[in-house]
């Protein structure tokens, strides 16, 4: 159900940060349900968007994932060295040309097709990134490239090739705790009996 625009009305905006992103505060006027207005303040990170893609395997049934580290996740004490789909921002290219380059460059697969899925807000409450979700089915003729990501970005990725069943556990054991790699490997599960 569409929500008209004519409820929110921005009164303000302080830039607090404008380093990689923008990090802004604003107050706005809210018109709730029952037709009060309300004064309200929150802050919002504008991250760029972004695209992920889970690559499979239907001939050996495994994903390609990549481990990098991850600074907020070592800041909040968790395993910093996460195991992920590949994803990056879109740099102003649509979403299928920015996960073809992301793919080719963290795991060394050009990629046949990229099929997209759906697009998804990880964090709306705070964070305006969206992401776009992709999969591509891929064979080890695929890869054409070490990957491991750019070295002029001081990326270190290491590739992971990992039967899905495997990879679907990990989530429950807790190795694999990154969201759009849960999300992404749930589709695949799924949908399994489609994607073999």
């Amino acid at each position: 159900m569409m929500q008209p625009k004519s409820r929110v009305k921005i009164v303000g905006e302080e830039i607090l940060s404008n380093g990689w992103t923008r990090l802004s505060s604003y107050l706005l006027d809210y018109i709730d349900r029952k037709g009060a207005t309300q004064r309200l303040k929150r802050e919002v990170y504008h991250r760029t968007p972004a695209a992920c893609i889970l690559l499979y395997d239907p001939k050996r049934d495994l994903v390609v994932l990549v481990r990098q580290f991850r600074l907020a996740v070592h800041l909040n004490g968790d395993p910093a060295w996460m195991i992920e789909v590949p994803a990056g921002l879109l740099d102003d290219d649509h979403p299928e040309q920015a996960i073809r380059r992301e793919a080719m460059e963290e795991t060394g697969y050009r990629l046949r097709e990229a099929r997209f899925l759906f697009k998804s807000y990880p964090s709306p409450g705070a964070i305006a990134e969206v992401v776009h979700f992709f999969v591509s089915f891929i064979d080890t003729a695929d890869r054409i490239a070490e990957g491991g990501g750019l070295a002029e970005e001081h990326e270190d990725i290491e590739v992971l090739e990992i039967p899905l069943d495997e990879a679907t556990r990990m989530i429950e054991t807790g190795e694999i705790f990154d969201t759009k790699t849960i999300v992404l490997l749930q589709w695949a599960a799924l949908n399994r009996h489609k994607i073999r």
